[in-house]
């Protein structure tokens, strides 16, 4: 087997939409997770049974099905109810569902590792609740709950292949069409494989850091 450097410059192009892509995905999908993730914890903490119960039944749904049977459903089955999303942002809000199930128990976690006495002094200080949890829980949960959720931002990444699946043309996506149209195989699978190992670990470095100024 020899190594076709003329099959890796034709091949780029696509390559560069493709991450253009992924990274899109990427960065939206993850902005939903963490923001719905927060949401689902917040509402999972409200004294009130009826809330609680219809987000832990659709959350523990939502985790118990596998992340490529939602995008189907996403996809296919609500254009016939009506709502019908291009095929990216249906990934999208397909990804970002999928995980906010994950960060919220990351979420949670983390709000129940605040010492008790935080909670004690915003309540001996008469702090409304909405303050409370902006200005005392939240930020030192957020703070403590970094490296978790930037391991699900490394996993949503080896996840949008997947997207694929509903035409999504991202890296592997067009990796795999330029195989197909030109029988190489090799030269783009292993340009996508690099280009998601340095992904991961630039987004590794990156959360690193931003772990290191949180704690300061």
């Amino acid at each position: 087997m020899t190594w076709d450097w003329n099959a890796v410059q034709d091949f780029m192009p696509r390559f560069w939409d493709g991450l253009v892509v992924t990274l899109e995905a990427l960065a939206l999908g993850s902005l939903i997770s963490f923001a719905l993730g927060l949401v689902w914890a917040l509402l999972m903490r409200t004294p009130t049974r009826w809330v609680r119960w219809p987000v832990g039944v659709v959350t523990e749904f939502v985790r118990d099905t596998p992340l490529l049977v939602q995008l189907f459903f996403l996809f296919y089955v609500l254009p016939e109810w009506g709502l019908t999303l291009s095929a990216l942002a249906t990934g999208v809000i397909g990804i970002g569902l999928h995980y906010s199930t994950y960060t919220m128990q990351v979420y949670r976690a983390g709000i129940e590792a605040v010492p008790a006495g935080q909670w004690e002094a915003a309540t001996a200080l008469s702090l409304p609740a909405m303050r409370t949890w902006r200005a005392v829980i939240l930020p030192q949960a957020i703070r403590r709950v970094v490296p978790a959720l930037g391991n699900y931002v490394i996993a949503m990444l080896k996840d949008t292949p997947m997207l694929m699946v509903i035409t999504v043309l991202e890296m592997l996506g067009r990796a795999r069409l330029f195989s197909q149209q030109h029988f190489q195989f090799t030269e783009p699978l292993t340009v996508i494989g690099v280009a998601f190992i340095l992904i991961s670990y630039l987004a590794s470095l990156l959360l690193r850091a931003l772990e290191r100024r949180l704690v300061r």
